[in-house]
């Protein structure tokens, strides 16, 4: 459930459109989506073989720092706070709030929705893991009763698109012409990458899981099992939505609206229909936000107790033995940039930011792989398949992702990467004020 729920939230109801605004055919729609999913499923492979060599709180981070360097840690934190998770849980706050008000036709800002949404699922996880978990795991089967609905009726109930739909795929207009529209090959591959943006921030989140390692148990049996299991059952629910969104609304359907899922559910059951999904999204959007807010702050505590930031953040509660601190802190900053920003200004930077630290982490395999070598140990024992193949290619996806979209969208992404740098001489501040 932590791993499902930390991947669902608002993007697959959203993202299938904005993927059709930049690849104009049914092919490439399915095709982008699908590489999406394989390179969300390499992720799981890497992590679970991570998450058996070092299972402490703090996941990614703890990875980092034991393979690298306490700074790159740091900046990974860092990042994590002000910019990938923060920034997600703002914009999918402000997506609850957007359809929340459009389900329930109340008179109220998004942001003021949003903030109280924030607000009430801080406090339910500063009561402890166990109210979390259980919160999460509600909302998770809600979310995929919401997805498997979208499907099943726009497979039964909305009738197909008669031009530009899925049966392109076989040929004819609409199918696989990879040159239409675009004039050179670096046309064409930066405008995949950019429809990459939006399928890779909706299928991101797997790594979330490892942030609580150290709180499962037997995190090195059971954690490997969850994130490949949990990853896998995403790309199937990723790629049946989008089968449908394709063949109910046509490739220019799809791409001129900004709700694709209301508008299947519209097709296929009228108005009520598209309430339906409206409170599924929410539901959905809400269920992301509790994974969010239940995982990400134990890495702002790992970070205290390495020395590295405000020794408060590092105290749990005596009641629920949770980082009060840390949850409180980072919902506050979420309701920060909810009141001030917008779903589609902060995907770009999140992405951006995200995968560095996605293609740094991948390295740490090679880098604990040759200490096992040297130690003369069995080694982890979870592997990556087809590694260091897979690994490197993987590597090299996350980079070149961040390339492209810093070309494509230079304003959004280097406010990500200046408050990224700005961690630098954060952390020589607190390594002086608090040597160890």
């Amino acid at each position: 459930m932590l791993v499902m729920g930390g991947i669902i939230g608002s993007g697959i109801f959203m993202n299938p459109a904005v993927a059709a605004r930049h690849v104009h055919t049914p092919f490439l729609i399915l095709a982008v989506w699908t590489l999406g999913g394989l390179v969300a499923l390499a992720a799981g492979f890497i992590w679970a073989e991570l998450a058996t060599v070092r299972p402490e709180v703090g996941g990614q981070y703890a990875y980092l720092r034991e393979a690298f360097h306490p700074l790159v840690a740091f900046l990974y934190g860092w990042g994590l706070l002000l910019v990938i998770q923060t920034g997600g849980m703002a914009a999918v706050a402000v997506t609850f709030a957007r359809y929340f008000l459009e389900l329930t036709n109340l008179q109220m800002a998004d942001g003021a929705v949003a903030a109280l949404a924030l607000a009430v699922l801080t406090i339910i996880n500063c009561l402890g893991v166990r109210a979390g978990g259980s919160v999460q795991s509600f909302l998770m089967v809600l979310k995929i009763l919401a997805i498997v609905a979208l499907v099943l009726c726009g497979l039964f109930l909305a009738g197909p698109r008669s031009t530009n739909g899925i049966h392109a795929l076989a040929g004819g207009a609409g199918g696989f012409d990879p040159g239409a529209g675009w004039t050179t090959s670096l046309a064409f591959v930066t405008t995949i990458g950019a429809a990459m943006v939006p399928v890779l921030f909706a299928y991101g989140g797997w790594q979330t899981a490892t942030f609580v390692a150290g709180e499962i148990r037997e995190p090195e049996k059971n954690l490997p099992r969850a994130l490949v299991i949990g990853v896998t059952a995403v790309v199937v629910l990723y790629l049946a939505v989008n089968f449908v969104c394709v063949r109910a609304l046509g490739v220019s359907g799809l791409a001129n609206t900004t709700t694709p899922a209301s508008d299947v559910m519209r097709m296929a059951m009228g108005p009520t229909g598209a309430r339906l999904i409206a409170a599924g999204i929410a539901i959905s959007t809400l269920g992301f936000l509790s994974q969010s807010m239940l995982t990400a702050p134990r890495v702002y505590f790992a970070m205290a107790e390495d020395g590295l930031f405000f020794d408060a953040v590092a105290k749990l509660s005596r009641r629920s033995q949770v980082p009060v601190i840390a949850i409180v802190m980072q919902g506050v900053l979420a309701t920060v940039v909810a009141l001030s920003g917008e779903y589609e200004h902060i995907l770009n930077y999140v992405v951006s930011v995200d995968f560095i630290f996605f293609g740094l982490t991948a390295m740490c395999v090679f880098i604990f792989r040759r200490r096992f070598k040297a130690a003369h140990t069995e080694g982890p024992l979870t592997r990556v398949p087809g590694h260091p193949i897979t690994t490197v290619i993987f590597i090299a996806i996350c980079w070149l992702v961040v390339i492209n979209t810093v070309y494509q969208y230079p304003q959004n992404t280097l406010i990500g990467l200046a408050i990224l740098l700005a961690g630098i001489p954060a952390y020589f501040f607190w390594q002086r004020r608090n040597p160890r």
